[in-house]
This record gives structure tokens, C-alpha cells and sequence, in this order.
């Protein structure tokens, strides 16, 4: 966000190139397995075929006139493959790598293709549409001839606007420039991540870009982000936006990977899991923490029971009502062997789905740890290890790869962080051989991060809140050898044999209580003046699962199981 930043509008600028540059992954894509329609470059949602295009053409550049690193470019789709129109234009910040990407589309129908998903009862209207005529929402006029015009299409009455287009001449657009789509073959749009930002009492000529993504995703969901951009004058991007985005109508998901093109793609970008060098809560296979005593409880009967090494006798589906719990055995020296965990048993389980309507697939990684240990509290210059509060048995982190099925390229990155997490684009990432992203572990919290270093969930201004330490070590995990596939429900009944213990809906690990105010009032007393609280107030800085918290439960009972990640 730019806030009340003073800007000039100009084609040229001192502070950084007019283009960002392009961004590759450090090594070149495999030949990947044959398969139905992922990595052809094409994507048929149905009445209409897609191609991702990340060729662009320079519009216009505004830049801060204050030296700051930050402007951002408006971009036209360039290079369009024959019969495929543009919906809409394109704008990224100057000081990121230009990866960005818009859809282009062709009327399956009027193109004479043939396609058993569409349905014979095919609306007598085509998909695709010219605009009747364009708003002007916004314009710059400057006196040495550096203008830029953005224009809203205005679709005619059964279709929608995918997106805007930017010009840098005062003419309304051609009508051929941009198509509009049928509604049936739309849904909604949300904005989100703010590219630029200079409403404000100083700006003379206010305007503010997003980003934007269906309003449902998901598994389930079927909107296509088409990649493009929505603009307001105003501060709030509204209830609802004037653009949509595309739904995929097809009855099968075909540009998704087969299984063997999966067994591929984790070969290819399976992420090395770093723990921490201090970290004595390793990770473990499942199998591994059923055989060396972990047990099952249910409620009413004190005395817990064995384990089947695949979890056949774990309680099946249902739902999480609190009837049965897994906990540590009572023996002291078995308990603290198995909390350890065992490293060489530990494998990533897998769950494949698709992403962006069809568009993307996520490859999820849970990694599974016997124990979370203690937190540590950071306040200003002082750090105090909990001795209690933090821990609890059975913990399931995981991390989210996000690959392109127009040509199988990893796009991005989920790296989950307790209650919440973060996507990081793939120029962002480190890599380790190839195509492989690093994972780093935080310690005792298998908290995942991009990068190693301390970081603090709480205020990060106070420098108050829980500190996660994340560094490399000699203790690792390579997802690319160790993992299993343990889901992938678009592939079919019998595909993929999901194991037993994926079924058991219950809590992982017992309910704990902690007792932190007796722990947080002796890091209180150890405070400088100014940075003193009370109690209660420090306790609103801290995420709220330090305190106690129910059983963890485990993959299929997370919202980003069906849903989207967390962000």
C-alpha cells in the first residue's frame, strides 16, 4: 500500500527499469509423462479453450517521485495464438520479476471443435462477445504527452467483463480489442492484494488496483482467475465487482495430472524439509508413532489401548466429537522416546487436488510430528522458554506446492504457520538442486517458512510474541524420495488408496490447558517500564493456541482439506 505518496506518471523513470525483469526456474522443465490434457498449454473449461499468455506489451509506467523502489506497469497480452481473443490487460508492480500471466479464450463452438463435455443442449448465444462501447474510469492527462486512459468494457445484457484496458491516447478502445463472456460461464470475483494505491486527501488523480480471485475456491470451486486486474477511484473495492472471472463447465477435470505425471512432479519439485539444529521434537511416519506406543483413548475408559501399526483399529469417519483421543503412553521413558520422534521413518503424505477451477493443482505435504514442544516468548531483548505452555502430542504441519497445468511449472508456494500462512511466489523461493524449493522447519513449532531467521507471531512492532527459529541443519527430509501419496479424489474410486488412519476424524493428541498467566506474569516483571502490560493485554498479542487448545485433528478434518490455504 502507497498511501498518500506523492506520483508522477511517466514512460521513463530514474529509480528502476520501465520492465521488470522475467523470472525462470533455475533449471528447464522435464518432458513430463503422457497423460489427457495438463502441460499442453491449452485448457478447455468447456464452451471455451484457454491459453495462459506471459508476453506482454509495455503500456504505461507510473513511478513515485520520491525514490521509492515501488511503481507499477500496465501491460496488454501480446503473442495471441491464432483465433484466441484478449479479455482484459494486466498490471504488476515494477519491483517484482514479470511472471504475471492473462487468459485468452476461443469459442469452442463457433471454432467448430469438438467436445463430449459440452452439452448438446448448447445455449443458441455464443460465448464470446464484443463490448457495446467502454467507460472511462480513470485518466491521467499530462502536459508533455505522457497520458494513460483505463477503460471498463460494458458487456451487452447476458455477459460479463473479465477485466479493464489501459491506453495511452484519449480514444475509446476498438471494440475487437477485449471480448466479454456468457454469464453462465462466469463467476464471481473478490478483490485482493493491492498492486497500487494513491487515494488520498494528496493525490490529485486517485486510483487504486488490485488483484483479483473467485470469491469460491477450493477443491470444489470452479472459478478460473483470468489474471487480470479490477481499478476503483474510490478507497474500497466494493461489494461487488464490475468484473467477474471464467468457470470451468467441463464434466471432467482433463488438464489435470495423471497419476504417474504426479509421481513426476513430486520427483521434479519435492521441497528439502530443514529442522531446526536445536530442535529435539523430530518428525516421524505415522506407522512409526502407532508401533512404539501411542495410544487410544476413549472417553469413560481410563486405560488406553494399542495401535495398529496401520490404524486399523482407529474409529472411522464421523465426525469430531470428542469421543476418542490419541495420547502418550504413561511410562515416562517411552513417552519422551517417542516425543523425539525418529527422522529416518518420517515421509511427507500427500494430497493432490485441483486448484483455480482446474487451472492449477495443489500438491499438499503434511508433515507429521510426535510432539510440539514449548513455545518461546520474545519481549524486546528478552527471550523465555515456556516451560509448558505450547506443547501438545500429535502435531500436523504441512506446506502447499502450486503448479501450473498449462505446462506443469510451479507457480508458487503455501507455507503454513500455525493459524495461518503465506503464498510465496516461486521467484521468491530458495531452492536447493534444480527445481527444488527449501522448506525450513521452525523449532519446536514445525512452523514452515521460506527462508531461515526469527520470527515473531504476535507484535512484530513491540517486538513482543511467540519467536519461531527456523535455520538449516543436518536434520532434513527430502519430499522428492520420502513421501507417499495418500489422496488424490479427482483421480477416481481405487486410484489412490487413502490409509486407515486418514480416516480417523478425532483429535490427535489430548485437550491441555495451560496455566500462562503464572508464566506470562514472570516475563512481565522481567520488562522494561515502557514496554510493561497487563496480563490481559500481553495475552492479546499471542496467538491464542500457546494457551491450550483441543486435540490437534488430523489432515481431513483441516479447512484446507476441500478449502483454500489460509491467508
Amino acid at each position: 500500500m502507497i498511501g498518500c505518496e506523492c506520483f508522477c506518471w511517466d514512460s521513463v523513470s530514474e529509480y528502476y527499469p520501465l520492465e521488470s525483469q522475467s523470472f525462470s526456474l533455475p533449471s528447464p522443465l522435464p518432458t513430463w509423462p503422457q497423460g489427457q490434457g495438463f502441460a499442453t498449454g491449452r485448457i478447455h473449461l468447456g464452451e471455451l479453450e484457454v491459453v495462459k499468455i506471459t508476453n506482454f506489451e509495455s503500456i504505461y509506467t507510473c513511478t513515485p517521485n520520491r525514490g521509492n523502489t515501488k511503481g507499477v506497469t500496465f501491460y496488454k497480452p501480446a503473442g495471441l495464438p491464432d483465433g484466441f481473443l484478449s479479455l482484459g490487460h494486466y498490471c504488476q508492480p515494477n519491483d517484482q520479476p514479470l511472471r504475471g500471466y492473462v487468459l485468452v479464450a476461443r469459442d469452442v463452438a463457433a471454432t467448430k471443435i469438438e467436445d463430449k463435455s459440452i452439452s448438446d443442449s448448447m445455449s443458441d448465444f455464443p460465448a464470446l462477445r464484443k463490448p457495446l462501447n467502454y467507460t472511462l474510469i480513470w485518466n491521467w492527462d499530462s502536459p508533455h504527452d505522457e497520458c494513460a486512459y483505463i477503460w471498463l468494457p460494458n458487456a451487452p445484457v447476458g455477459y460479463k467483463s473479465m477485466g479493464f484496458v489501459v491506453t495511452d491516447k484519449p480514444y475509446e478502445p476498438e471494440l475487437e480489442e477485449v471480448r466479454c463472456v456468457r454469464d453462465d460461464l462466469t463467476e464471481s470475483c473478490e478483490a485482493c492484494h493491492t498492486i497500487l494505491n494513491t487515494v488520498s486527501t494528496f493525490s490529485k488523480y486517485p486510483i487504486r488496483v488490485w488483484n483479483t480471485r473467485p470469491c469460491k475456491r477450493g477443491m470444489l470451486g470452479l472459478g478460473v482467475s483470468v489474471g487480470t486486474f479490477f481499478c476503483s477511484t474510490y478507497s474500497s473495492s466494493g461489494d461487488e465487482l464490475s468484473i467477474a472471472c471464467l468457470k470451468n463447465v467441463s464434466s471432467t477435470w482433463h488438464a489435470m495430472p495423471n497419476l504417474e505425471q504426479i509421481h513426476s512432479l513430486i520427483k521434479h519439485y519435492g521441497p528439502t524439509v530443514f529442522f531446526h539444529p536445536d530442535d529435539i521434537y523430530m518428525p516421524s511416519s505415522v506407522p512409526w508413532f502407532f508401533k512404539n506406543g501411542a495410544l487410544l483413548y476413549r472417553d469413560g475408559i481410563t486405560k488406553g489401548e494399542a495401535i495398529d501399526s496401520r490404524g486399523l483399529n482407529l474409529p472411522r469417519g464421523g465426525t469430531n466429537d470428542g469421543e476418542f483421543w490419541i495420547d502418550l503412553p504413561d511410562n515416562d521413558e517411552k513417552s519422551s522416546y517417542l516425543k523425539n520422534g525418529n527422522i529416518e521413518s518420517a515421509e511427507l503424505y500427500v494430497h493432490v487436488k485441483p486448484a483455480g477451477g482446474g487451472t492449477f493443482t495443489d500438491i499438499v505435504m503434511w508433515v507429521f510430528c510426535p510432539f510440539n514442544g514449548p513455545a518461546t516468548i520474545k519481549a524486546g531483548l528478552l527471550n523465555v522458554e515456556m516451560s509448558k505452555i505450547g506443547e501438545h502430542v500429535g502435531d500436523w504441519e504441512h506446506f502447499t506446492l502450486r503448479l501450473s497445468n498449462f505446462s506443469g511449472e510451479l507457480w508458487s508456494m503455501y507455507f503454513s504457520q500455525h493459524s495461518g500462512g503465506e503464498w510465496v511466489d516461486a521467484c521468491n523461493l530458495e531452492f536447493i538442486e534444480e527445481n527444488k524449493p527449501i522448506v525450513y522447519s521452525s523449532k519446536c513449532g514445525h512452523a514452515s517458512y521460506p527462508h531461515p531467521g526469527s520470527y515473531i507471531m504476535g507484535s512484530s512492532k513491540l517486538g513482543i510474541g511467540v519467536r519461531n527459529d527456523a535455520a538449516r541443519s543436518k536434520y532434513f527430509v527430502d519430499s522428492s524420495i520420502r513421501y507417499q501419496i495418500v489422496a488424490a479424489e479427482y483421480l477416481g474410486d481405487g486410484v489412490v488408496t487413502e490409509p486407515n488412519w486418514l480416516q480417523y476424524m478425532r483429535e490427535w493428541g489430548p485437550t491441555v490447558v495451560y496455566d500462562s498467566r503464572s508464566e506470562l506474569d514472570k516475563i512481565i516483571r522481567h520488562l522494561p517500564f515502557y514496554l510493561r502490560f497487563s496480563v490481559e493485554t500481553l495475552c492479546e498479542l499471542f496467538p491464542t493456541e500457546i494457551y491450550g487448545e483441543e486435540g490437534p485433528t488430523g489432515p481431513k478434518e483441516k479447512d484446507n482439506w476441500v478449502g483454500d490455504e489460509r491467508c
